[in-house]
């Protein structure tokens, strides 16, 4: 019992402090004690309650009234100079208005709320920087990799045929010929990287035709025809997708994304595999196009980054299949140019689903 009442005691202790006060409250609290040791002395002295009480009153509200404005105009100085410090900038004219009129009638928990606003803001602002940073450190690694490959690639061919190997014709051509390849390669590369500076940029307009979907994804499994046939993988359109759906979209890019998207299908798709496209209504304003493989698939911890510049999951096989790196990234910003969502679905050895959005016909 005796720990009981002990405990309610310290947790009464805890409870009355003036240490969350707000500027009113602590006002009110201050003025009661010096208001109420002046109402008994005056009880004390002429035992009139009534009197008391009225000077109670009287000291009460004058003690309050003038504990607040001093209180208040000491707060709200060191508040404007809070503002100004979050700011770091000189006050415009604007500014100087809301410093002289707005933030005056802003209560403390206002002004306290919003410096917790901006030190989140600036703290999720620091942190986007550091990955911003990591992220650009990383791209300037793959980058020189990118490009380091095929041209140290040259130099060992075109050193190789200076030393002596010229006369040689069989090795003359062999050599010339993967150089010119290796130069394909990294005209390739600029090329790419280009394309997404004016995507980013907007520099690259788009011309939205309505046209059939499934046509463009026939073209694309015909002129594919020769690598898909080569590992035995079937193409075809999802079973009641057949029916024609319009889009209304830049043909030639999005027969770029889906020529990018259809290409990586075949490269990770297993031998005897297959490529299937489904074409999907959504909300009668959007049409959904989604291409599956029962390839190889990608690991959950790399989904969040497979449309990254140059990002490969496997990095040494990626390579060995050939491709700059940069064929997700621009099939990312294509459909973003288009105001659209990417997405992808994956599962290793199981298979993978890209799918992304266009909008309906258009009359």
């Amino acid at each position: 019992m005796p720990f009981v009442l002990c405990t309610r005691k310290s947790q009464s202790a805890r409870m009355f402090t003036t240490k969350n006060f707000s500027p009113q409250q602590l006002s009110a609290f201050t003025a009661l004690i010096l208001s109420v040791p002046v109402a008994l002395g005056i009880w004390v002295l002429r035992m009139d309650w009534l009197i008391a009480l009225v000077s109670l009153g009287v000291v009460f509200c004058g003690s309050y009234l003038l504990i607040r404005f001093v209180l208040e105009s000491f707060i709200y100085r060191k508040i404007k100079l809070i503002y100004k410090f979050i700011y770091q900038t000189k006050a415009t004219k604007r500014e100087e208005t809301y410093y002289k009129y707005i933030l005056p009638q802003k209560g403390i928990d206002e002004v306290r709320a919003d410096v917790e606003q901006w030190a989140e803001q600036r703290s999720a602002e620091i942190e986007k920087l550091k990955t911003n940073e990591a992220y650009r450190k990383e791209f300037l690694q793959n980058l020189a990799h990118e490009f380091k490959t095929p041209i140290f690639a040259i130099q060992g061919y075109v050193d190789t045929l200076l030393g002596g190997a010229m006369d040689n014709p069989e090795v003359r051509k062999r050599f010339l010929e993967n150089a010119a390849r290796n130069v394909d390669r990294m005209v390739n590369l600029v090329s790419d990287l280009d394309e997404i500076t004016r995507l980013e940029s907007g520099q690259q307009p788009l011309y939205k035709v309505n046209f059939v979907i499934q046509d463009l994804i026939r073209e694309i499994y015909e002129t594919l025809s020769i690598k898909t046939s080569a590992k035995n993988i079937r193409c075809s359109i999802k079973k009641g997708c057949e029916y024609p759906i319009t889009v209304f979209a830049d043909k030639e890019k999005i027969r770029q994304v889906l020529n990018n998207l259809f290409e990586n299908a075949t490269k990770y798709g297993k031998e005897g595999g297959t490529i299937v496209t489904s074409i999907y209504k959504t909300d009668g304003r959007h049409v959904l196009i989604e291409i599956s493989d029962d390839g190889i698939g990608i690991s959950e911890e790399h989904l969040p980054r497979i449309f990254e510049r140059f990002y490969r999951t496997d990095r040494g096989r990626s390579r060995n299949v050939g491709g700059t790196g940069l064929g997700l990234a621009i099939c990312k910003h294509i459909i973003e140019a288009h105001e659209q969502t990417v997405h992808v679905r994956s599962k290793p050895d199981v298979g993978t689903t890209i799918g992304f959005t266009l909008d309906a016909r258009k009359d």
